[in-house]
């Protein structure tokens, strides 16, 4: 069974979508423009909407409880506000109804009262220390410096020629028998010492790449960082060049890969800023959960309730 919350709002969606639409004017009768609809997430938070039951709702109440629908729900809700303010006060009638009679207190749904609440304090205390946490422009600055490798990155252009290992394989898309290690090696070494001699490095990977997809943007591999899981032999290789440098032949694997470095050096602070913020903010609070979570007292009075639970013999 569906949370009966769900079902509700689920409800209010299908009014949404099924509500009666203005009638068409007649013929030779002017349009009549729809009467503007103020969004209820856009409304000043003590504009009073409505009264339900003798009891107030301010846009700040149903602003709270728009922002935790999913979007599908919330934008069914805002095409009908009224289908949305009629399950709302069903909602409320209901639950009334339940405390009156005592439901609160009975078991399961008095626990799970009790865990929801437990949650909601408990998320509100994560986001109370993430917004008092503060960080410094000194913090970003000292950052900054202690980990320039993490923000050096290099825009590269590759050529790559892919070799096979199996003289059986074909190569994808092609009739073509695939080059050997040796013979991709040789092209590589030939196509590198082309560029020495002056060849365009655009035109050769237009001409010679086995990557199509960089083949086809003039060769552009992107931009990659030291923090990037790249192989390490690549990785030497590349943060080794300067603007406008080629890389001889790079062996992996799957082929040989000719570098070069479009744009080299270390990302200034202003582009990273906002991202070093985050990453100590993030820091911060998990240091602070695992140092919280450390000091909470645990006493196990029952082990075997902690006991995995045994596994069915094998029929």
């Amino acid at each position: 069974m569906k949370p009966l919350i769900a079902c509700l709002f689920a409800s209010a969606a299908l009014l949404a979508q099924t509500s009666p639409q203005p009638a068409a004017p007649k013929p030779g009768q002017p349009a009549q423009a729809a009467p503007p609809a103020a969004s209820l997430l856009t409304l000043p938070p003590n504009t009073l909407v409505a009264t339900i039951d003798g009891q107030k709702v301010l846009a700040g109440d149903i602003q709270v409880i728009l922002r935790a629908l999913a979007p599908a729900q919330q934008e069914a809700s805002l095409k009908n506000p009224r289908a949305f303010l009629e399950q709302l006060g069903l909602m409320r009638r209901l639950a009334a109804m339940a405390e009156k009679t005592g439901l609160d207190k009975t078991s399961p749904l008095k626990e799970q009262l009790a865990y929801n609440r437990t949650l909601a304090l408990a998320q509100a205390q994560l986001q109370a220390n993430e917004e008092e946490f503060s960080v410094s422009a000194d913090d970003v600055q000292k950052f900054y410096e202690s980990n320039k490798d993490a923000f050096t990155s290099v825009r590269l252009k590759v050529i790559y020629i892919p070799f096979s290992l199996s003289s059986q394989e074909k190569s994808s898309g092609s009739d073509k028998k695939p080059l050997s290690e040796s013979e991709a090696k040789a092209k590589a070494e030939k196509l590198y010492a082309q560029f020495q001699a002056g060849a365009d490095f655009v035109k050769l990977a237009k001409e010679n790449s086995g990557d199509p997809a960089s083949a086809s943007k003039d060769g552009d591999f992107g931009t990659i960082r030291r923090s990037d899981r790249i192989p390490e032999e690549v990785k030497q290789v590349v943060f080794a060049l300067k603007t406008g440098e080629v890389s001889r032949p790079v062996r992996q694997p799957n082929g040989f890969y000719i570098f070069r470095a479009e744009e080299a050096g270390v990302e200034p602070l202003d582009k990273v800023r906002s991202q070093i913020i985050e990453q100590l903010k993030t820091s911060h609070m998990t240091e602070w959960v695992q140092a919280t979570q450390k000091s909470v007292e645990i006493k196990i009075e029952d082990p075997a309730a902690l006991a995995p639970p045994a596994l069915a013999a094998p029929k």
